[in-house]
């Protein structure tokens, strides 16, 4: 009786795992829509094409608590990486930054409710982190083992991650020479939340990777181009890592998709709740004014040359707009109009 219980309730995740993709990022220049009532004509994606999107709320629980970031860094990271995300994460509350700032950028996301009306957080903040730096489950890793790496950072026998369901979103960073189950051809990024049969509880978590080495003319963009467009020159990086500044905007997308659907039955537009077009789907590839299609948009430079679009404590980034459902277009803190 035990080994048919066992079976059936893997049965059951293989099932859900097959069943109901991950929500995922795809970058610039692929860009496709998930579902068909969100056809925009040729590029798909513009910063004021409004009239056919609908973001409708689907009366699940966003995140109104103060939200705690978990990272777990798989595989071998430099000091200098951890840095640059861990800037970013705190930059995310910090109110005091210059403008345009990550604090900005996070004000759109905070104009979601949930069903009382309550705001999402406005404070984001770094967590307890976890090293696994001799990759626990090998280099190349399934969306299945990706839970299980997380299992292993919540039960480790020295320093596990807090178990927090209702406001802790853990973040599995894989380092350059990590492979992910449709890393780079489908996905630079995605969000989903962990089954209790195999974590023994629900877990909002995200996975990004770092594609300095597979992929960063499709995960790096634009910071690196992708090969079959000759002639296009890449810009350049504002914390001098290609890999991780392209992780940076990935990072951003997937943490605002989960404040706003955790549970993916909260805030998304489209017919199909089993793909569902979510804030930053909806504005991928666009970082400043008039972005839309190929373009990203109006951007900012630095003394270096280094392209940005916000500032974060003391270290600058391009992060993608998020979808504002009060305007009904993308929005960010680097707008000409603001």
């Amino acid at each position: 009786m035990h080994r048919i219980s066992v079976l059936l309730s893997l049965i059951t995740v293989a099932t859900l795992l097959i069943a109901t993709p991950v929500i995922g990022y795809r970058p610039w220049p692929h860009l496709k829509p998930n579902s068909s009532d969100l056809m925009f004509g040729g590029s798909k994606k513009y910063e004021g094409s409004s009239e056919f999107v609908h973001m409708r709320y689907h009366m699940g629980p966003v995140l109104t608590a103060n939200i705690t970031i978990h990272p777990i860094w798989y595989g071998r990271w430099q000091k200098s990486q951890k840095k640059i995300i861990r800037e970013f994460i705190n930059s995310i509350s910090a109110v005091n930054a210059k403008h345009p700032s990550v604090a900005g950028w996070w004000k759109t996301v905070q104009l979601y409710t949930d069903q009382t009306g309550a705001n999402i957080s406005r404070t984001v903040l770094l967590g307890e982190e976890k090293n696994d730096r001799f990759y626990s489950h090998g280099k190349s890793l399934t969306r299945l083992s990706i839970q299980s790496v997380i299992k292993s950072a919540v039960t480790a026998k020295t320093k596990p991650l807090p178990l927090n369901p209702k406001s802790g979103l853990y973040l599995l960073l894989t380092s350059d020479d990590v492979y992910v189950q449709d890393f780079c051809g489908q996905v630079c990024g995605f969000h989903y939340f962990t089954f209790p049969s195999i974590v023994g509880y629900t877990l909002p978590y995200a996975w990004v990777g770092n594609s300095a080495k597979l992929c960063p003319g499709i995960c790096a963009y634009p910071f690196a181009v992708p090969e079959y467009m000759p002639g296009l020159k890449p810009m350049k990086s504002p914390n001098g890592d290609v890999g991780v500044d392209g992780m940076i905007s990935v990072i951003g997308h997937e943490v605002a998709e989960l404040a706003t659907n955790p549970l993916v039955n909260a805030w998304y537009a489209g017919q199909d709740p089993v793909a569902p077009v979510e804030i930053a789907d909806l504005c991928e590839g666009i970082y400043g004014t008039g972005g839309g299609g190929s373009y990203t948009g109006q951007l900012l430079n630095d003394r270096d040359g280094a392209t940005y679009n916000m500032n974060g404590i003391r270290r600058r980034y391009l992060v993608q707009w998020v979808w504002n459902h009060i305007v009904n277009y993308c929005t960010g803190p680097n707008a000409l109009d603001q």
